[in-house]
C-alpha cells in the first residue's frame, strides 16, 4: 500500500466555465479513436496533460453541445493531482495554464473554482440557459454579413408574427412531458421537464451590419432556462415557434403538439440548425463562499456524495444562494 504513482500525492477538484464557437467542433464532448472529427473537451484535455496530473485528467462535461452549437458559458469538474509535496494548483494558475496550452483559438476558459471532492458539475446545475438568434430578412445566404454566418439562422421572410410566437411560447412554460420535443437518441429516463422562461426578444442591432442593409435585416434572440433539457428540445422548440412565426403553425397548435407526446408528428420532426443556439449559462449555488476560498470547502475533499448544490455563474460573485440542501457544499454556504 502507498507505493503507487498517486501516493502521497493530494486531488483537488475545479469547476471550470469555458466558451466556444462551435462552428469547427463535433460537438462539445471528446470524440475517441483514429477519427477525424474532434470536440472541444479533445483540446481541453489536451491542455490539461501540461498540468502534469499524476492521474491523468478528464473534463467531465455539465452540458453537452452538438456539432456547430456555441457556448458563452459552459462548465465541467475535473481533477488534478499533483506529485506528493507540490500544493493545489490555485484556481487563477490553472485558469491561465490552461488558455496558455489550448491549441484552438475558438476555445477560452473563463475562471475556475475549488469545490468539494464529490461535486459533480453535471448532476450540481441547479439551472440551464439557451438562447437562439434568427436574422430575418435574407433571402439569400450571401446577404448575411460573413461576421454572422453560422452565428444566426437566417429566414428569408422579411417579417414574423412576434405576438403569435409569444402566445405559443407560453404554452410551453412550465412542468410538461416533452416527449414531442425530443430527438431520437436521447438517453434521458423521463421526457419530464420544467421550462422556466420561453422568451422572444430583438435585439438592438448587429454591429457586423452595415448601415445600408440594417432596414432590411432585423435580428432576434430566442431564451430558454429549464434545469436540464432534452436532447434537441431547444432547436426543436425553436423551429416549431419560428413556423408559428411564419403562419405556418397557430399558438393552439403548438399547445396540441405538445400534448401529442408524439416526437414522429408532421411538424414537431422540424429541428432548427444548430449554428443558430448558444448555450449562454448554467448555474449554480454558493458561489460567494467559494470564490472567496471558504477553508470549509477545501477540507471536503473525500467526502462520500451528497445532495449538493455549487457554485454559479463566473463573473457573478454577488449573486445569492438558490435553496441550499442538505449535504456537499451545505457548510460552504451562508448559515442563517
Amino acid at each position: 500500500m502507498g507505493s503507487g504513482p498517486a501516493a502521497g500525492s493530494v486531488r483537488a477538484r475545479y469547476l471550470v466555465y469555458f466558451q466556444y464557437l462551435g462552428t469547427d467542433f463535433n460537438g462539445v464532448a471528446a470524440v475517441r479513436g483514429a477519427q477525424r472529427a474532434v470536440g472541444v473537451q479533445n483540446y481541453l484535455e489536451e491542455a490539461a496533460e501540461r498540468l502534469k496530473s499524476v492521474v491523468p485528467v478528464k473534463f467531465i462535461i455539465s452540458s453537452r453541445t452538438d456539432a456547430g452549437v456555441h457556448a458563452l458559458s459552459n462548465a465541467a469538474h475535473l481533477d488534478v493531482q499533483r506529485r506528493s509535496g507540490q500544493p493545489p494548483f490555485s484556481p487563477e494558475v490553472l485558469t491561465e495554464a490552461l488558455n496558455t496550452h489550448l491549441r484552438h483559438p475558438a476555445i477560452r476558459v473563463l475562471q475556475a473554482f475549488r469545490v468539494p471532492g464529490d461535486f459533480h458539475a453535471r448532476y450540481a446545475a441547479t439551472s440551464r440557459t439557451y438562447l437562439y438568434r434568427l436574422a430575418t430578412g435574407c433571402p439569400r445566404p450571401d446577404q448575411l454579413p460573413v461576421f454572422e454566418r453560422n452565428r444566426c439562422w437566417a429566414l428569408r421572410a422579411d417579417y414574423l408574427d412576434v405576438v403569435a410566437m409569444r402566445e405559443a411560447a407560453q404554452h410551453l412554460l412550465g412542468t410538461h412531458d416533452f416527449r414531442a420535443f425530443q430527438s431520437a437518441g436521447s438517453p434521458s429516463t423521463t421526457s419530464v421537464r420544467t421550462l422556466r422562461q420561453a422568451s422572444l426578444s430583438p435585439e438592438p442591432g448587429s454591429p457586423f451590419v452595415l448601415p445600408q442593409e440594417s432596414r432590411r435585416l432585423r435580428f432576434w434572440t430566442l431564451e430558454f432556462e429549464s434545469k436540464s433539457f432534452l436532447y434537441r428540445q431547444v432547436r426543436r422548440m425553436t423551429a416549431i415557434l419560428v413556423a408559428v412565426g411564419l403562419g405556418a403553425l397557430t399558438p393552439t397548435e403548438v399547445k396540441v403538439i405538445l400534448e401529442s407526446r408524439d416526437p414522429l408528428g408532421k411538424h414537431q420532426t422540424r429541428v432548427a440548425p444548430a449554428h443558430g443556439l448558444f448555450l449562454k449559462s448554467v448555474l449554480y449555488s454558493g458561489l460567494r463562499d467559494l470564490a472567496a476560498g471558504n477553508p470549509a470547502c477545501a477540507q471536503q475533499e473525500g467526502q462520500g456524495p451528497g445532495d449538493r448544490e455549487a457554485p454559479a455563474q463566473p463573473g457573478d460573485l454577488s449573486r445569492e444562494p438558490i435553496s441550499p440542501k442538505a449535504g456537499g457544499l451545505q457548510s460552504c454556504l451562508p448559515q442563517p
